[in-house]
């Protein structure tokens, strides 16, 4: 991990503090070359053995093919597993050459196989900082366990090259204070972002990081708290390694330690009552972002996809049952496979209703970290099953202290409502077939009087109000396609002629739609909580309740007019449904499993649609849109922002 920490500071903390790590190209090409390395026993000779035919069995002997007799003995080691209790360090290394002359004397050399190429210079080749600090490591631990190590070698696989490494009173002191500034870091707050790096593109990380957007963010409304400045591979240092100091190789002075959080710093760091609500008026200014979190265009450079290539699966059909051949799910209904599904391309597994899932099914999906969503049969969501993913509770320290800080509270709450109330307004412009123009000023209004509520019950109190003005005209929006099912209808009362807003149960069809939408949307706000390392069931607007997942119906109240009404209106006025495809009991109004198939489709699609996000100003889903708040939110209770910053469409 010193390596890593030498190549990003911040790196090194997602994974070695928060425990964060996300496969990419590059590692699962690192692992697959590993392989032969892996497969070592890890035997090496002691250090005081001179004898070559006492080495451990598991060693590979190779003998110098030079036709005539050669005193010396090359002793290959592989996967040697080696630690240095002064540093407190621990090495795994990928190959060991032992030397042993003819007197008995032994010459131990670390080999480092790596997939890359060697840094290209005017000088000639040179090794990377991170690479050095890997060998030289192994080469210390190797010296302080008794071997004689004055030199090591890289092989770089993609050119094929042996670079040397010599061993130098120079060397062990850089060593020794990167890994004391890796120690200084894991204790620290998370350092921030490098600027303008071309490692960041190739870093499977960087979904997580969200270097360049970050950046911006803190330069436009600027963040919580100070960072301090360190030393190569600590806070503040760029790709070769210097910082504002100029100070280029020397490291972070000894002792240093990041300052702790104040506190009560959380209102001070832009959460209080004066701070305005932050709603980026076309985008946030570009003229304001800084050099380093652009790209040679003047734009923010997308380093996430826009969306994701796996999917959700939906089983909807009571006894169905789910199984596990060969990483593939096999579904099933009455013995009959009607669905096949590779594991890796499901996002996460939605199930309603008396469906059997099996123990090996279960297994296989907690361990590759894709929840399993648990709903009634009339769509109620009501538990989900996931692995021990989620390792990062540095995030949910500071989403715990906010949560116990009602001025905190207040003004997240006061900028998650207000932008509910804008996408409210926004969506009535759009879709209304004559929106009056009293009801969008009494909106705008409302977001005027969210920013002036005191208190929670005033909040709930101005959302309330605008809610019932929204729904008053939401039947404006509903403009549903006459067809033949509608006219032969068993059902002629359960038409699209939306009133009121009511639930529990609902008792029209559009108000079915609603429900299920809105179930829905907390099932993947509740997954995104758990993806960014948030408690759901710990709120700010939504205060705690038992069995209520509190964060993600927060969050989710920015997004419930834009993607759950969308897809209702859209379900509605593009004929996907029709009345056929509901039924009534009694007062309750519910979809048959053929109508909630159907809008499941048109809600995938709504989560799938590429939209420009409104702040950063690139194409994103929906879906990443949720995810992305999220981490939003994380970098406003940990510092890095000022502030929270809502979603808003334009």
């Amino acid at each position: 991990m010193v390596n890593e920490f030498v190549y990003c500071p911040r790196l090194f903390y997602y994974e070695f503090v928060d425990g964060i790590f996300v496969p990419s190209a590059d590692t699962l090409r690192g692992d697959s070359d590993h392989r032969r390395v892996d497969q070592g026993s890890g035997a090496l000779p002691k250090p005081e053995s001179s004898d070559p035919s006492r080495q451990i069995t598991g060693g590979e002997a190779d003998h110098q093919p030079d036709g005539e007799k050669n005193p010396s003995e090359t002793i290959h080691s592989r996967s040697v597993q080696l630690g240095s209790d002064r540093l407190g360090v621990s090495a795994k290394l990928d190959l060991v050459e032992l030397q042993v002359d003819g007197d008995g004397q032994s010459t131990a050399a670390p080999v480092e196989y790596k997939s890359g190429r060697p840094r290209q210079t005017d000088d000639g080749i040179e090794i990377w900082d991170a690479d050095r600090v890997q060998l030289g490591l192994q080469m210390l631990i190797l010296r302080e366990n008794g071997y004689s190590c004055d030199v090591g070698i890289l092989y770089y696989r993609e050119t094929r090259q042996r670079v040397r490494l010599a061993w130098t009173g120079e060397l062990e002191r850089w060593i020794e204070e990167q890994v004391l500034g890796a120690r200084q870091c894991a204790s620290g707050p998370r350092p921030p972002p490098l600027e303008n790096s071309p490692k960041c593109p190739r870093c499977s990380l960087a979904p997580i990081c969200l270097p360049d957007e970050t950046n911006w963010l803190r330069e436009v409304i600027g963040s919580g708290e100070p960072t301090p400045a360190a030393g190569p591979g600590g806070p503040g240092a760029n790709d070769e390694g210097t910082t504002a100091t100029g100070r280029g190789d020397m490291p972070a002075e000894p002792g240093y330690k990041p300052p702790p959080r104040p506190p009560g710093s959380l209102a001070r760091a832009g959460h209080g009552d004066d701070a305005p609500i932050p709603f980026p008026r076309e985008k946030l200014p570009r003229s304001r972002t800084r050099p380093g979190s652009r790209s040679d265009n003047g734009e923010l450079r997308r380093l996430i996809a826009a969306q994701d290539d796996r999917r959700a699966v939906y089983l909807n059909t009571p006894g169905m049952t789910v199984g596990l051949r060969q990483g593939r799910l096999i579904a099933k209904e009455k013995d009959k496979v009607i669905q096949e599904i590779r594991i890796t391309d499901v996002n996460h597994l939605a199930v309603f209703g008396n469906i059997q899932i099996s123990t090996q099914t279960i297994q296989a999906l907690c361990g590759a970290g894709i929840p399993i969503t648990y709903f009634s049969t009339g769509g109620f969501f009501y538990a989900i099953a996931r692995g021990h993913s989620l390792t990062n509770v540095m995030t949910r320290i500071a989403q715990f202290r906010a949560a116990d800080d009602p001025v905190t509270c207040r003004a997240l709450a006061r900028r998650m409502v207000a932008g509910k109330i804008r996408n409210q307004r926004t969506l009535l412009m759009r879709n209304h077939v004559d929106p009056p123009e009293a009801v969008l000023r009494r909106l705008q209004q409302a977001q005027a009087d969210v920013d002036r509520a005191d208190s929670l019950d005033a909040l709930l109190g101005v959302e309330g109000a605008a809610a019932a003005l929204y729904f008053e005209h939401f039947g404006g929006m509903v403009k549903p396609r006459r067809t033949a099912d509608d006219e032969h209808s068993a059902a002629p009362e359960l038409t699209f002629d939306f009133r009121t807003r009511n639930r529990r149960p609902p008792r029209d069809p559009v108000n079915a739609l609603l429900s299920l939408a809105y179930s829905l949307l907390a099932k993947d706000f509740t997954i995104a909580a758990y993806t960014v390392g948030f408690d759901p069931y710990v709120g700010f607007y939504h205060q705690p309740r038992c069995g209520r997942a509190a964060l993600a119906l927060d969050l989710m109240e920015e997004f419930r007019a834009v993607v759950a009404d969308s897809a209702v209106l859209t379900a509605i006025n593009n004929g996907s449904v029709t009345s056929r495809d509901f039924v009534r009991a009694g007062n309750a109004v519910n979809l048959t499993p053929a109508g909630r198939k159907v809008f499941f489709e048109v809600y995938e699609k709504r989560l799938n649609s590429t939209i420009r996000h409104p702040v950063f100003d690139y194409q994103v889903c929906y879906r990443r849109a949720f995810e992305l708040q999220f981490r939003l939110l994380a970098r406003a209770l940990t510092g890095e922002l000022a502030h929270y910053v809502p979603f808003t469409t334009r």
